[in-house]
């Protein structure tokens, strides 16, 4: 009698597999939504609260720091050319599961804080000034160095991260300078590609104005995984900077998205850096300690993750 049995189960298996395995049914599990993939509902709001110039100053390492333990803060990316990254560095080593990835620094845009390359600077003279610093934005970038210049100094970066004993997470460019030029997002691509990492993209829309819209496609048959959604640049002219954060997860969509911020701590360091000191200490404090801030998230059911979440989900491909 346990022959049949046996036989049946073998069947029902086989059927199984056989179905599984049929280009349809490949295609239905391939349309999952990445919040699906990542096991919540199709319809759930997931949110990455992303804490961007990690390593830029003591302030800004303190106000991380504190973001992540006690506040809303979910992953951070650290400039590694920066004077403080050594600091972080002693964090995220001491603190292995806070998600940190790397903000890729082609730039050093303070008038008199600054930084040069990681990898050495006979080797990527186009990213760097007569007086030996990265230029102070990206148009001087494209018009005086080379993608491969570029991507010297991100695998520089990158590699100094991982020596360092940095679990990196992810993958995003200081000021878009591997993201507005498709010949430098080749190298952005190539790089999340061979370190097997997820990546910040910016929205289809978006990305379509620039002339990328074939950038996601490209990612997904690398395997590279990306959000659906990036809040970028979307406040409005006079706008306080609560009342945007504000207004931006009142209009939160299903799907994942991510959105980031600029902490850092008030104080004489920040206001001799950055006439944007004071916007810095306000994103610190709503995504530290704004309890009004908490409350809409939970009244909306938003679910915080960090990019860790994606990179696992990436590698088990």
């Amino acid at each position: 009698m346990l022959r049949p049995v046996l036989s049946l189960a073998g069947a029902l298996v086989a059927a199984l597999l056989l179905a599984t395995s049929h280009p349809v049914a490949q295609a239905a599990a391939a349309k999952k939504s990445l919040a699906e993939r990542l096991g919540f509902a199709a319809t759930d709001i997931v949110l990455i609260v992303n804490a961007d110039d990690v390593g830029m100053s003591h302030a800004t390492n303190e106000a991380v720091k504190a973001g992540m333990e006690k506040g809303l803060m979910t992953s951070g990316t650290i400039m590694v050319p920066t004077p403080w990254f050594e600091e972080i560095a002693v964090y995220a080593t001491a603190n292995p599961t806070r998600d940190f990835g790397l903000h890729l620094t082609h730039t050093s845009e303070w008038k008199v804080y600054k930084w040069g390359p990681v990898a050495n600077k006979a080797d990527v003279p186009g990213l760097v000034t007569p007086q030996g610093y990265l230029w102070p934005d990206i148009e001087p970038i494209y018009r005086n160095a080379t993608p491969a210049q570029a991507e010297i100094e991100a695998r520089a970066q990158i590699r100094k991260a991982l020596d360092r004993g940095i679990d990196v997470t992810h993958l995003d460019s200081h000021m878009g300078a591997l993201q507005y030029d498709m010949r430098f997002h080749a190298v952005y691509r190539k790089l999340a590609r061979e370190f097997d990492l997820p990546i910040r993209m910016g929205n289809q829309d978006l990305l379509a104005k620039l002339g990328g819209a074939h950038l996601r496609g490209e990612l997904d048959a690398d395997g590279t995984i990306y959000p659906d959604y990036l809040i970028h640049q979307q406040r409005k002219p006079g706008e306080p900077v609560d009342e945007y954060w504000k207004r931006m997860i009142a209009e939160l969509k299903p799907g994942v998205t991510e959105l980031y911020i600029h902490p850092a701590i008030a104080g004489d360091e920040m206001q001799h850096i950055t006439g944007s000191w004071k916007e810095r200490d306000s994103e610190y404090h709503l995504f530290t300690d704004d309890a009004s801030v908490r409350t809409l998230l939970e009244a909306r059911g938003v679910k915080r993750i960090g990019w860790r979440a994606l990179r696992e989900l990436q590698r088990r491909r």
